[in-house]
C-alpha cells in the first residue's frame, strides 16, 4: 500500500487579501480628497449659548446642623451664605437637584427654619427632611 503522494504543493492563495487591501486604499483616497474639498466649502453654521456639561446629575445633597448650629454641606463646613451660593450655582447646573437637610432632635427650630429657607432661596424645588422612626 503506497501513500498517494500530491504533486501540487501547498500554498496561500493571497490574491483576495490583495483586493481587500487595494480596495481599502482607494476607500481612504476618496475619503481624504473629500475631506479637504469639504473644507473649503463655505457655510454659514448655526450657533448656540452658553453650553453646560453633561456631567451626571450629583446625587442628593446633605446638609446637616450639629447641637451647636454649625452647618455642614457633604461634612464640609459652610455658613448659611456660602451654603445659599453654592446651592444656586449648582441648581443652575443641575435642575433637578435634590437636597436633604438633617438637623439635631434637640437642636433649635429657628436653625433648622433658617437652613430650609436659605436652600430654598438658592432655588432648589425638591428639598427633604431627614427623620428617624420612633420605636415603640
Amino acid at each position: 500500500m503506497s501513500k498517494r503522494q500530491n504533486s501540487e504543493d501547498v500554498t496561500i492563495n493571497l490574491t483576495p487579501m490583495i483586493d481587500v487591501v487595494f480596495l481599502l486604499v482607494i476607500f481612504f483616497m476618496v475619503g481624504s480628497k473629500f475631506s479637504e474639498a469639504e473644507s473649503r466649502i463655505k457655510v454659514n453654521v448655526p450657533s448656540v449659548g452658553e453650553m453646560k456639561s453633561l456631567a451626571r446629575v450629583p446625587d442628593e445633597r446633605v446638609v446637616a446642623i450639629a447641637v451647636d448650629g454649625t452647618i455642614t454641606l457633604d461634612e464640609s463646613p459652610i455658613t448659611l451664605d456660602q451654603l445659599t451660593r453654592t446651592l444656586q450655582s449648582e441648581h443652575a447646573n443641575y435642575p433637578g437637584m435634590r437636597v436633604a437637610v438633617r438637623g439635631e432632635a434637640s437642636g433649635s427650630v429657628q436653625q433648622m427654619v433658617e437652613v430650609l429657607h436659605a436652600v430654598r432661596v438658592a432655588g432648589v424645588d425638591q428639598i427633604g427632611i431627614a427623620t428617624q422612626r420612633m420605636r415603640r
